[in-house]
């Protein structure tokens, strides 16, 4: 049997919170700074995506360039802000602030998706989103602390996010993997003079390009084609699988036991998630039910 769009955008969404999530484990294992991985990181993307593009555009890759059209311009530009806003925030406050921050963004995503395209959010996506917003603050806790300006910059790149999702969703036939190539460029010359890229051994520089390629181009085509076919809504609600996944790819490799609040807010976060991935598909499949006999008659 044939999945559907929505089906398929669930798998492709979920594959890229996965690839995602893996670059904490990254940024663990690679002994640098945070400027100097991210503007090697940044070319080495846009490698990734320009070798995607090279398989999936058939010799158009100037073309698709071309023809971005206003609102692949518009993701460069919201893109690369937020990778800015990214970097900024994790100087400038706790990871755990950023993370808690992030969390939002299911009622972002659907704020935005509502006023900008009219699609409510359904009660059950809401109720999932609180529930997966309330996992991540037990996973990180609130016992630290951070700044005000930390925080801000966070939100965001919480918002540039939720930005990117609705320009995906509301305009699909965008140009979004040169758009993407572009803006990995940009988070990377922006990153270059702030690191010390010219000090990199071969070894981590091969790590780098994993982490460039399996992180940012894989995940973020991935993400692309899944967000086309989701409300922002649940794209950004599967998003969040990303926090639970994290503490556990480094405790797969540096065993490193998690503690009891990550177990007990990351199983939250997966449950909301699951609950409500396999309730959406139900309803969908008894929909299309319905509506394949008055289709036959």
């Amino acid at each position: 049997m044939k999945p559907s769009a929505y089906q398929l955008g669930l798998i492709f969404v979920t594959a890229s919170a996965i690839a995602w999530s893996l670059a904490g484990l990254f940024t663990r294992v690679i002994p640098l700074d945070s400027w100097t991985i991210l503007a090697w990181r940044g070319i080495f993307g846009s490698l990734g995506i320009a070798a995607v593009m090279a398989f999936t555009e058939h010799g158009r890759i100037w073309a698709s360039f071309r023809n971005m059209g206003w609102a692949g311009w518009l993701f460069v530009a919201v893109s690369a802000l937020g990778m800015v806003f990214f970097i900024s925030s994790l100087k400038e406050t706790t990871v755990a602030h950023v993370a808690v921050i992030y969390a939002t963004i299911p009622f972002v995503a659907g704020v935005l998706g509502w006023l900008v395209m009219g699609e409510r959010p359904t009660p059950g996506a809401i109720l999932a989103s609180i529930a997966a917003l309330i996992g991540v603050a037990l996973m990180v806790g609130f016992g630290v602390e951070g700044t005000l300006f930390g925080d801000v910059l966070a939100f965001g790149m919480t918002l540039c996010m939720a930005v990117l999702m609705v320009i995906v969703r509301r305009s699909p036939d965008v140009s979004v993997m040169p758009a993407a190539c572009l803006s990995a460029l940009v988070s990377s010359l922006v990153c270059w003079p702030l690191g010390n890229p010219l000090v990199v051994s071969a070894d981590d520089l091969l790590l780098i390009a994993l982490f460039g390629i399996l992180v940012s181009a894989v995940g973020l085509a991935l993400f692309t084609l899944g967000a086309k076919l989701l409300p922002p809504i649940e794209t950004a609600l599967i998003g969040s699988l990303d926090a639970p996944l994290a503490p556990f790819w480094v405790w797969l490799v540096f065993n490193e036991v998690p503690s009891k609040s990550t177990v007990f807010g990351g199983s939250i976060v997966f449950t909301a998630v699951i609950v409500h991935v396999i309730a959406g598909a139900s309803k969908k499949a008894k929909a299309q039910r319905l509506v394949q006999p008055n289709n036959v008659s």
